[in-house]
């Protein structure tokens, strides 16, 4: 039975003084927050009834309209400090960068860690045992409210009810990646990375201020044509945000996971950071019925999707 730690003497031996911190009391599955930590009523929150911004309705719409038609916007004032976003940007520059020996070790053959590893193959995989991970976690931890926000709009608009512990099993695992692209003397004959969409349920994507992410326009959409391949202009502190395959099946179609490819240049090197929010996978999971009666019409199949 783990302790309840109702003495905050006992509480402060543990969390600081043998160095557990609050991670190493939640380990020890608690089942009540431990009175030390209980904040006075005047300053909880009650979240169900938090007051949005004025103009919340209107960014949401905004965001639909974004990914019914092109499938990816870009936020600003997200919440993650710029600060941190130059800082991981330095990171992944600072990392590549290191001698061909030196970056070998992280090599996904010989990685001291499976979850850490180097390649020249577009796999998404998580950070943990490098020394750059401080700042790659921080990223994940600073940017999490921003997701849950953004898929609390999205799911919403489409009449889901969600309370936490379903956005967080939309949010699942996430992975971050750090994306390194040469000059390349001519650019015009080749790519970086080749046309994909996603597989996952929503990226988020820091990029540098050289450019080349091009995606492929699904739909008809003020001056552009489907099929044409239009870039996403930096913006300086900016997050892309890329509707992902998970979230087009669950919207019956109506968010878009639209194709991309990233181009090369022939003045300076690249970097992209993206985190992508991967679903629960150690569970089955079907399309949701409760939100899918609502549309007219289905363009999506049931349809199971598990990794084993």
């Amino acid at each position: 039975m783990a302790p309840s730690f109702d003495n905050e003497t006992s509480l402060i031996n543990f969390d600081v003084r043998d160095g557990n911190g609050v991670k190493g009391t939640v380990d020890l599955g608690i089942s009540k927050v431990p009175q030390a930590y209980i904040q006075p009523p005047a300053e909880q929150i009650n979240k169900k009834h938090a007051s949005k911004c004025p103009d919340h309705d209107e960014v949401v719409n905004q965001i639909v309209r974004a990914v019914e038609t092109l499938g990816f916007f870009q936020v600003v004032n997200h919440g993650v400090p710029i600060e941190l976003l130059d800082s991981l940007k330095q990171t992944a520059h600072n990392f590549f960068g290191l001698p061909p020996g030196r970056k070998s070790v992280y090599r996904k053959e010989v990685s001291p860690s499976p979850l850490v590893k180097y390649g020249t193959s577009f796999v998404p995989e998580k950070e943990k045992a490098w020394k750059g991970k401080d700042v790659a976690l921080q990223y994940l931890k600073t940017s999490h409210e921003m997701v849950r926000k953004l898929l609390e709009a999205l799911l919403g608009n489409l009449g889901a009810e969600l309370d936490d512990s379903k956005i967080d099993g939309f949010i699942g695992k996430k992975m971050v990646n750090m994306n390194f692209y040469l000059t390349c003397p001519n650019p015009e004959l080749t790519i970086s990375v080749r046309h994909h969409s996603n597989m996952d349920t929503l990226t988020i994507l820091l990029q540098d201020g050289i450019g080349g992410l091009y995606i492929k326009v699904p739909q008809d959409v003020n001056m552009e044509k489907k099929g044409e391949w239009v870039e996403i202009p930096p913006i300086s502190g900016a997050l892309i945000i890329n509707i992902s395959d998970m979230l087009q099946i669950w919207s019956n179609g109506r968010y878009k996971s639209a194709e991309h490819i990233v181009h090369t240049t022939s003045t300076k090197s690249r970097v992209s950071i993206p985190i992508f929010t991967t679903h629960n996978q150690h569970k089955r999971l079907h399309h949701y019925p409760k939100w899918w009666r609502k549309m007219e019409q289905l363009v999506i199949k049931n349809f199971c999707f598990q990794i084993t």
